[in-house]
């Protein structure tokens, strides 16, 4: 393990939100690694009220936006 990443958290995310959610994150940050990580923890530290803290920015509807499941 490198110095730069934290142990890995087990998160039970389901797959129809959390692949959607890298796209609506990558809206936000296109550049770089997938971004959902740190929105994750933007937003644990906003629900926890640390000082400075601020609720992450969301983007636009967008695809990620429909429940609907895609028919095969």
């Amino acid at each position: 393990m490198t110095p730069d990443y934290d142990r890995a958290r087990p998160l039970r995310i389901p797959d129809d939100e959390w692949t959607p959610f890298e796209a609506a994150t990558r809206a936000m940050h296109p550049k770089g690694r997938s971004p959902r990580t740190a929105v994750v923890r933007e937003f644990i530290r906003w629900y926890m009220r640390r000082p400075g803290a601020k609720l992450p920015d969301r983007p636009a509807a967008g695809p990620w936006s429909t429940t609907e499941q895609p028919t095969e």
